[in-house]
C-alpha cells in the first residue's frame, strides 16, 4: 500500500473511531445496544475496515464488548461496575488533585480559574436534542477537570486518571435528563476550584468526592441503570 493510501485509511479509521466513541460518551448510541458495523457503515459512510478498526480500539478502551459470534455491542452500564468505578475515580482524582496542589504555580490556578469561567458559560443541553448534553459543554467540563490536576507530576496517576474519565464520562452523560432539579453544577465545580486555588487539599478531595458520588447517586436512584439492564436481556 502507498503511503498516502496508508495515511488515509488511518485517517478514515481515526474519524470512524471518534464519531463512534463521541456516540456512546454521549449516551446517543445507548449502553448495551449491539453494534451492527452495516448500520455504523451506512450511517458514518466510512468503509467497512474503518468501521471495523474504530470497534476495535473501541473494545480496547472497554467501551466497546465483543462477543463470540455475535459481533459487537456497547458495553452495559451496571451498578456494580459503576460503583466501582467512581470509587475508583474518587481515589485517583484526589491522588492526582493532591500532588497538583502541591506543585502548581500561578499559570495553573489562571487555567483552572479561566476553564471554570468558559464552563460556567457554555449551556449544558444540547438544543438539537433536547435532554442530552451539547459537545461544547462537555469539552468545556473535560477542560476544567483537566485543570484541576495539569499540575500533577505523576505520569502513570494521570494516565489512569485519564481513562477513568473517559468510562465516567456516559455514566455522566446519562444522568443529564434528571439531576437538573437535583444539584447546582456550578456550585460544586466552583466549591472544587475555590479550595485547589486555596491551597486546601481536604477541602478540595472531599468537594470532588461528594461531585462525583452525587452524580453516580443520582443514576442509581433511577431506573435508567435496570432499563439498560434490562434492554441488554431483550437484544
Amino acid at each position: 500500500m502507498a503511503s498516502d493510501d496508508r495515511d488515509k485509511g488511518e485517517n478514515l479509521t481515526t474519524q470512524a473511531y471518534k464519531q463512534v466513541r463521541a456516540d456512546i460518551l454521549a449516551c446517543r448510541i445507548k449502553p448495551g445496544q449491539k453494534l451492527k458495523i452495516s448500520d455504523l457503515v451506512a450511517r458514518l459512510g466510512f468503509s467497512l475496515g474503518a468501521v471495523r478498526e474504530a470497534l476495535s480500539r473501541l473494545t480496547s478502551e472497554g467501551l466497546v464488548l465483543a462477543e463470540a459470534n455475535k459481533g459487537y455491542r456497547v458495553a452495559p452500564i451496571t451498578r456494580a461496575e459503576l460503583e466501582d468505578l467512581t470509587a475508583t475515580r474518587i481515589m485517583i482524582e484526589c491522588a492526582c488533585l493532591k500532588d497538583a496542589i502541591e506543585h502548581g504555580d500561578l499559570k495553573w490556578e489562571s487555567e483552572i480559574v479561566s476553564s471554570l469561567y468558559e464552563l460556567s458559560r457554555t449551556g449544558l443541553e444540547n438544543p438539537a436534542a433536547p435532554g442530552g448534553v451539547s459537545a461544547a459543554w462537555a469539552e468545556a467540563h473535560g477542560r476544567f477537570h483537566q485543570a484541576l490536576v495539569a499540575a500533577c507530576q505523576s505520569a502513570w496517576l494521570m494516565r489512569i486518571r485519564e481513562m477513568l474519565y473517559v468510562q465516567s464520562e456516559r455514566y455522566r452523560s446519562a444522568t443529564v435528563p434528571l439531576d437538573r432539579s437535583q444539584r447546582d453544577l456550578h456550585a460544586e465545580h466552583k466549591a472544587i476550584a475555590d479550595a485547589a486555588i486555596a491551597r486546601d487539599p481536604a477541602t478540595a478531595c472531599q468537594a470532588m468526592a461528594d461531585h462525583l458520588s452525587l452524580t453516580t447517586r443520582i443514576l442509581l436512584d433511577s431506573s435508567l441503570v435496570d432499563d439498560f439492564k434490562d434492554g441488554l436481556k431483550r437484544a
